[in-house]
């Protein structure tokens, strides 16, 4: 048995106590004043990722997908969707290929395609030159070849065929996100009512709400959709991710860090999907026109700032961990400290930063 003593956040409460850990499961929370003052956190689930540690996720090479992972799971990410950017379809098709034996050794949890079902208008930093409306038989066939690996589509609801394209993935198990999108109000309530559960990177990539048409910030924000908050303080400002973040509530609000390989490097320039990026004090931007490409973040530092930014320790590990794992369908597995589920475990110091990592019990070196 192992036993990590701190402060404990569950989903109901902080424990002061120790955390007891037997193989790969969650035994018990025994409270004990004199436990400690680490933070003991479930372990994170980024949906949106593009990479870290020098290593992408967007070319669909398995190698730097591992890299990728193994980096983001020493800073506390235990689950992870390996995104990729607009792309041709037979880097899509050959990706979903690729990553299939990831899924099935648990290195990541599965695919998000960003893209490439988006707004030219919108587009940020995915290349321009691979965006096109939704073709129905490249959905058919990437999900037949995905055998449950994609877990997640962005798609730009106002776009001809998006409907239809949101329906496919919803009843495909899919989740279907709204993003990068020029969509009024209206349409993205249609695209909500179509199956879209999920907001890509809110605010970001996105019209502008305005007093005479709310646009799509607007209509998730007061839709069913869950929404992605990139907390770097660079994608949006501190009081806009807490104001975003009640908004929604902590069951509809989740951290993602849609990082790049840039991630835990030094500054200097790198690629995101063919187009060339520099990285100049932690913000990454296209060269061609200066659009914020991705970020550099990870999930302890999207943690870290959500608190500064005053929410509470256990909304703020609600929106790393609990929220994006019920998204995902693994609530009864994963993402909460609690009796049952699966012992992935962050132990970070007073200060919020990360100590130890434990993914199914076993100690991430």
């Amino acid at each position: 048995m192992t036993r990590i003593s701190g402060r404990i956040v569950t989903p109901g409460a902080v424990v002061t106590g120790h955390l007891d850990l037997d193989g790969p499961t969650i035994t018990a929370i025994v409270p004990d004043a004199s436990a400690g003052d680490d933070v003991i956190v479930p372990g994170f689930v980024d949906l949106h990722c593009h990479g870290g540690g020098g290593h992408t996720f967007t070319t669909g090479d398995p190698d730097a997908a591992r890299g990728a992972a193994g980096f983001h799971l020493r800073h506390g990410t235990t689950t992870i969707l390996a995104s990729l950017v607009s792309s041709p379809y037979e880097l899509m098709l050959a990706a979903t290929g690729a990553y299939r034996p990831l899924v099935a050794d648990g290195t990541i949890a599965g695919i998000h395609f960003e893209g490439p079902y988006l707004s030219h208008v919108r587009c940020g930093a995915q290349n321009p030159a691979y965006l096109r409306d939704p073709v129905p038989a490249e959905l058919t066939g990437l999900l037949a070849a995905g055998g449950g690996v994609i877990r997640m589509m962005t798609v730009a609801p106002e776009l001809p065929g998006a409907l239809d394209a949101i329906g496919l993935l919803r009843d495909n198990g899919v989740l279907a996100a709204v993003g990068h999108t020029d969509a009024t109000y209206d349409q993205t309530l249609a695209g909500v009512a179509a199956g879209a559960s999920v907001a890509t990177h809110l605010f970001n990539g996105m019209r502008p709400p305005h007093h005479r048409e709310p646009g799509p910030v607007v209509g998730l924000l007061s839709s069913t959709a869950s929404v992605e908050l990139i907390a770097d303080n660079i994608h949006l400002h501190p009081g806009m991710l807490a104001f975003a973040a009640r908004s929604a509530g902590r069951d509809r609000s989740l951290l993602v860090t849609d990082a790049m390989d840039a991630t835990g490097m030094p500054d200097g320039r790198y690629d995101l999907g063919g187009q060339e990026v520099v990285v100049a004090d932690r913000v990454a931007r296209l060269v061609r026109d200066g659009s914020i490409a991705g970020s550099t973040l990870t999930m302890d530092g999207a943690l870290r700032n959500a608190v500064a930014a005053g929410l509470s320790l256990p909304e703020a590990s609600a929106m790393a961990s609990t929220t994006p794992a019920r998204l995902l369908g693994l609530a009864d597995t994963l993402g909460a400290l609690a009796p049952g589920l699966r012992a992935d475990v962050v132990v970070l110091s007073p200060d919020l930063r990360p100590e130890r990592v434990f993914r199914a019990g076993i100690a991430v070196e």
